[in-house]
C-alpha cells in the first residue's frame, strides 16, 4: 500500500468478536452468513464515502495478508475463557479476500462479507476502523488531536470531580469501547493510555484486544447482537432463539463472560426469557438502545421479582454514551447495583469533527433474514419486512419499536 496500513494486527478488534467466534465455532461451525456495511448518517459526511473505494480495496487487500503472531496467540491463550483448540484455529486463520467485496453506487459505499460465518464474522470491526481512518485522514490530524486532548482533559476533570460528591455504594467504572468509530488507531491509543494514566482507579479496561495487550489493560466484552441474531436461523423455534443462544453461552463459558445483551427483540421480550435460571447464571445485563434510565429500572424490578440481590449483579451501559450521561446514570443507580460504562465514540472520536455513524451488521444466516428489534427505532435492522413483521408478532412487540 502507498499509505500506512490502518490495521496492522488481527488483535485490533473488539474482544466480543473472539468470544462470539469461539462459541459459534464450537457449536455452529457450518453456518453461512452475510454481513453488510451501512452508513446511518450519509448526509453528515463531508464528502461521499464512495470516494474512498480505491483506498478501501487496498486496505482490504492488506487486511487479508495478516496472520496472528505467536505472541498474540499466546496472549489469547492466556485468557481463562479462550480454549486451546480455538487458538489452534486462529493459528491457521487468514481473512479470505474472496469473501468480502466493496463497490460504489453513486455516492454510496457498499461493503459486503459473505461466506462461512467463522470466516467472515471477524471482518466487521476492522472494516469499520479502516473506513473511519481513511475518511478522517483527509482532515487536519494535528488540529483534531489538539482539540481531542482538550476535550479529553475536560472529561477527566469531570470524573475526578466525583470524589467531591458523597460516596456511593458502588464505584464509577469506565471501559473504552471505541474501535469501530475512532478517529484513528493512533488517537485511540493516545486517548486510552491517557485515561489509564489519569484515572487509574476508574479506567478498568478496553474492548480493543490489541490495546489491552500492549497497554496492560483488561480486555472487556462478551456478546453482540450478531450472536443472538444468528440463532434466529439455526433451526430452533423462533420464540426460543434467545433462550437457545443464552444456554449455549452458559455451556461454552460456564460462569465467565456473564453479561447478557438485552435488546435484540427489546428489553421486555428479553426479560420474558431471562428467568431465574439465567438470572442466576449471568452476572448482569448490557444496555444498548432505548431510554437507559427506564431500562435500568426494568432490570432492577426484574431482579427484585426474582428475589436476586441487585448488589450482586452489574448493569453495563454502552449506547452512545457521553461522560455527562454516564455520570447521570451513575448518580441514579450507584447505590442500588454494580455499574459499568462503556464509552466509545465520545472517547475515540471526539476531536471537533462530525463522527460517521457506520455499522456492519449480520443481515442473513443460512440463507434466512435475521433482525434486531431495537428499543431505539433508528437501530432496528432487517432487510426483510415480512420477517420483521413475523418476529414482532412472535414476541408481541408493537410496530412502534
Amino acid at each position: 500500500m502507498d499509505t500506512p496500513a490502518v490495521i496492522t494486527s488481527l488483535l485490533e478488534t473488539d474482544l466480543y468478536k473472539f468470544t462470539m467466534w469461539q462459541a459459534l465455532l464450537h457449536r455452529h461451525p457450518a453456518t453461512q452468513a452475510e454481513y453488510r456495511f451501512v452508513c446511518r448518517n450519509p448526509g453528515d459526511a463531508v464528502f461521499p464515502l464512495s470516494e474512498l473505494l480505491p483506498e478501501v480495496n487496498a486496505a482490504l487487500d492488506h487486511l487479508c495478508t495478516l496472520r496472528f503472531t505467536e505472541d498474540e496467540l499466546a496472549y489469547l491463550g492466556g485468557l481463562r475463557y479462550i480454549k486451546s483448540d480455538f487458538v489452534d484455529f486462529l493459528r491457521l486463520f487468514q481473512f479470505q479476500r474472496a469473501f468480502i467485496h466493496a463497490w460504489a453506487e453513486g455516492d454510496t459505499l457498499h461493503i459486503e462479507a459473505r461466506g462461512p460465518q467463522v470466516h467472515v464474522m471477524g471482518f466487521e470491526i476492522p472494516v469499520l476502523a479502516l473506513v473511519n481512518e481513511l475518511y478522517f485522514r483527509r482532515f487536519d490530524a494535528a488540529a483534531a488531536h489538539a482539540e481531542g486532548r482538550r476535550r479529553l482533559a475536560l472529561k477527566i476533570d469531570q470524573i475526578h470531580a466525583l470524589a467531591d460528591e458523597p460516596a456511593r455504594r458502588h464505584p464509577f467504572e469506565l471501559f473504552e469501547f471505541g474501535v469501530r468509530r475512532r478517529f484513528s488507531g493512533a488517537w485511540q491509543r493516545e486517548a486510552t493510555a491517557t485515561l489509564q494514566r489519569e484515572l487509574p482507579g476508574v479506567m478498568k479496561g478496553t474492548s480493543n484486544v490489541h490495546l489491552a495487550r500492549t497497554l496492560g489493560l483488561v480486555p472487556i466484552g462478551t456478546m453482540a447482537h450478531e450472536y443472538l441474531q444468528t440463532y434466529q436461523a439455526l433451526g430452533v423455534r423462533l420464540r426460543d432463539f434467545q433462550k437457545a443462544a443464552l444456554e449455549d453461552w452458559v455451556q461454552e463459558y460456564r460462569g465467565d463472560l456473564g453479561i447478557a445483551l438485552t435488546d435484540v427483540v427489546g428489553m421486555d421480550a428479553f426479560l420474558a426469557d431471562f428467568d431465574l435460571y439465567f438470572a442466576k447464571l449471568f452476572d448482569g445485563l448490557r444496555h444498548d438502545s432505548g431510554d437507559p434510565f427506564v431500562w435500568g429500572e426494568k432490570a432492577l424490578a426484574h431482579y427484585a421479582k426474582l428475589k436476586i440481590d441487585p448488589h450482586t449483579r452489574r448493569l453495563v451501559f454502552s449506547d452512545g454514551l457521553t461522560v455527562d450521561k454516564a455520570l447521570a446514570l451513575y448518580r441514579h443507580f450507584a447505590d442500588r447495583v454494580q455499574l459499568g460504562f462503556g464509552i466509545g465514540t465520545q472517547l475515540s472520536n471526539d476531536v471537533g469533527l462530525q463522527p460517521l455513524n457506520i455499522v456492519m451488521k449480520l443481515v442473513r444466516a443460512n440463507g434466512q433474514p435475521v433482525a434486531k428489534l431495537s428499543d431505539s427505532p433508528g437501530k432496528t435492522m432487517c432487510e426483510d419486512e415480512t420477517f420483521l413483521a413475523y418476529l414482532r408478532q412472535v414476541f408481541g412487540v408493537g410496530q412502534s419499536v
